[in-house]
């Protein structure tokens, strides 16, 4: 088969996700060229995909909607990469999401990219936090860029007192954040994108040992610390929220469906239904990007008109603390 990225991908057959090329930060203090400030900065995203959709997911919690300013790129990906284009599909209610680039009148992401680094090559990923004074990208880096709307841009916040990295437990959040990170975020791209047979069931195997252990885990307490919900919590939920519906056929990670695991699903759900977390989410948007885009994997793009998810379902998990 040939490689979905072949800059990513070893003779061995297995996915190595590049590094994201821009790491700088905005700063309430005065430490950086890029100060915290509301109206300046815009997200650059798309509502297909997971390292997206935690920024995006961070933004609706803290409440920076009108501080921070967002576009959702087209689903489809193609050779020319991510794309602005006309609305494509259902958006969710509620949410004013535009399909077009009203900051720049760019046509592709790849636009932003080349605007801050004319000579770079790499591939061209969501998210992308953006500085409308200077005109460059700051930061595409996921972590990153959940951390500063967690922390530098609170001032700006409509929900101050969340803090979704408790420093009570920093290290062993971050201990389980690498943990998800390398094992079920990332682990699901190591199984689908997998060229060859050894490297394929090496990644889904660990992929379901991970997802076994939480199950254990999560029926001990509502969340993964008990009962607050942390960056840990969201960065698990943007896999799992993907994972019957595009993970386990379109890439092969199919032991069990979330839904086959009780205390995963209601975990899942219990997330889903906190308030505005359902507009975050796009099952059209994450179904035809996956098999639409991904064509050496699905060569007829024909995408599924399942699974149906009821995830409104009364879950329980408050019942555990």
């Amino acid at each position: 088969m040939k490689a979905q990225f072949p800059n990513e991908q070893t003779e061995s057959g297995e996915f190595h996700r590049q590094e994201d090329a821009f790491r700088e930060w905005v700063s309430d203090d005065g430490s950086s060229p890029y100060p915290a400030a509301t109206d300046r900065y815009h997200l650059y995203v798309s509502l297909a995909c997971p390292w997206a959709s935690r920024t995006i997911v961070f933004r609706k919690l803290k409440g920076l909607e009108e501080a921070i300013s967002m576009t959702v790129v087209d689903p489809i990906r193609d050779e020319k990469g991510w794309a602005f284009r006309e609305a494509s599909g259902k958006i969710p209610p509620g949410a004013p999401f535009e399909s077009t680039d009203p900051i720049n009148g760019f046509h592709f992401l790849s636009e932003a990219y080349k605007g801050t680094e004319p000579h770079y090559a790499e591939r061209v990923t969501v998210p992308v936090l953006w500085d409308k004074k200077t005109k460059r990208i700051v930061n595409n880096c996921e972590d990153d860029i959940c951390r500063m709307f967690n922390d530098v841009f609170n001032e700006f916040a409509q929900n101050k007192n969340v803090d979704l990295f408790p420093k009570d437990i920093e290290a062993e959040h971050a201990k389980l954040a690498s943990f998800l990170h390398d094992n079920v975020n990332n682990g699901v791209y190591r199984a689908g994108f997998a060229t060859r047979q050894r490297p394929y069931e090496i990644a889904c195997r660990r992929l379901f040992e991970a997802l076994d252990g939480l199950e254990e885990r999560l029926s001990k307490s509502r969340h993964l610390f008990r009962n607050r919900v942390v960056e840990a919590d969201w960065r698990l939920f943007c896999t799992l929220i993907r994972f019957d519906s595009v993970y386990h056929g379109h890439f092969k990670c199919n032991l069990r469906r979330i839904v086959d695991y009780p205390i995963l699903q209601g975990y899942l759900m219990d997330l889903y239904q906190q308030p505005g977390i359902a507009d975050t989410v796009n099952f059209d948007h994450i179904k035809r990007h996956y098999y639409m885009t991904h064509t050496e994997i699905n060569p007829t793009r024909i995408v599924p008109i399942g699974p149906v998810l009821d995830l409104w379902k009364p879950n329980n998990r408050e019942q555990l603390t």
